[in-house]
């Protein structure tokens, strides 16, 4: 452990010295001035990125009566530095004004001792900032396991997402932006053979690490049970069975999902569909649209799910949008008024332009994080002879 003592005056330094010596503390370094301390940190100036500044300091006695910058004032440049400012300042003082004191700690200095120093008392007050340290280092070190762990997991949910598809008759591409580096929507496309397409987008309740397990969870299922039931209705039933096998012991929350889930027949020219308490979909055709309403309570509230199957038929190029609430909640008015924006905003829009959807619908005000995830799903629909 090295140990910086800042002081202006030799004596005091060297005092300090001796009683870490002879507690066993013998890598000790020192400085006269906080402009000496700030060279000893590797601290040169007005430093553009702070976070570059790293250092081999353990922990800084530092004394409050210093010429030219105190003590106080030393403390707070050091916590401009992200790698400095958890090093612990125990500051030495012969002031007993409580407000002095108390605005060294507001500084950031984590104790203090008074002088002449006693050397239990100081033992003692090292020891604990050693401690805390030590601490802090811990839950540092595994916040950041846990945030890489959570990147790599929000790597591996992104990877279940569909790429965009473009066949004859039919494109898809979506617009995804997580509120966290883990969320709860999830969107899936499967061609199912004979030009027809199983396409579903959900918003599991909540966001986070639940709600990223459920989406991995149903985004394993989809596949199978897109292409085993086919028909809405019965796509929508058995995800609900399947997700209610999910038996949480003591569950204090109750999960559930909405979705929307689209058989889109191109050779038919047909779309059948079940809205399970999702936000309505968007049909346009001819300069009209058409909402996919709700049929059926979300995916997960009841042990037994009976939805029934909604059927629409265009012709000649038409599009279907599917969408999240966080995509409207932003939006001012009431609910009613954000569906007839988001309607007439797509209305003069026949055809997907990414960049110009993203600034519409996806550019956000704040600086903070989202409170939902965003998500867009866009089907373009092409009729006529296969």
């Amino acid at each position: 452990m090295r140990i910086l003592i800042v002081d202006d005056n030799p004596t005091n330094i060297l005092v300090v010295r001796e009683i870490l010596k002879r507690e066993n503390y013998q890598d000790i370094v020192d400085a006269a001035s906080a402009f000496g301390m700030f060279q000893r940190l590797g601290i040169k100036g007005n430093e553009e990125d702070t976070n570059l500044i790293t250092s081999d300091i353990d922990l800084i006695l530092l004394d409050m009566m210093m010429p030219e910058i105190d003590g106080i004032e030393a403390c707070r440049i050091l916590q401009r530095y992200e790698k400095l400012k958890d090093i612990p300042v125990i500051m030495v003082t012969a002031i007993g004004d409580s407000r002095k004191l108390a605005e060294a700690l507001d500084a950031g200095a984590v104790d203090y001792v008074t002088k002449p120093i006693n050397k239990v008392e100081l033992m003692a007050r090292i020891r604990l900032a050693i401690r805390l340290k030590e601490e802090k280092d811990w839950h540092k070190e595994r916040d950041q396991r846990i945030q890489a762990e959570l990147q790599l997991a929000a790597l591996v949910q992104n990877a279940v997402l569909s790429s965009p598809l473009q066949e004859s008759g039919i494109a898809i591409d979506a617009i995804y932006k997580p509120s966290f580096e883990l969320a709860g929507d999830l969107y899936s496309w499967y061609p199912l053979g004979e030009g027809k397409y199983g396409v579903i987008l959900l918003d599991i309740m909540g966001h986070g690490i639940s709600s990223s397990l459920f989406c991995m969870f149903i985004a394993s299922l989809l596949k199978g049970i897109m292409s085993s039931f086919v028909q809405p209705d019965q796509v929508i039933s058995e995800l609900n069975r399947r997700f209610n096998q999910l038996h949480i012991d003591n569950q204090l929350i109750q999960y559930y999902f909405t979705a929307i889930y689209l058989l889109v027949d191109t050779k038919n020219q047909r779309i059948d569909y079940v809205n399970a308490g999702h936000p309505p979909g968007l049909f346009y055709q001819d300069g009209t649209v058409t909402r996919l309403e709700t049929v059926c309570p979300p995916v997960g509230l009841l042990d037994k799910l009976e939805a029934e199957t909604q059927t629409l038929y265009y012709e000649g190029e038409g599009r279907v949008v599917l969408y999240t609430d966080g995509l409207v909640e932003g939006l001012a008015g009431t609910s009613e008024q954000q569906f007839e924006f988001l309607e007439k905003t797509l209305l003069d829009r026949p055809h997907y332009d990414r960049e110009e959807m993203e600034s519409l619908l996806f550019t956000d005000d704040s600086s903070g994080e989202r409170e939902d995830d965003k998500c867009l799903v866009w089907i373009s629909l092409i009729g006529g002879e296969m």
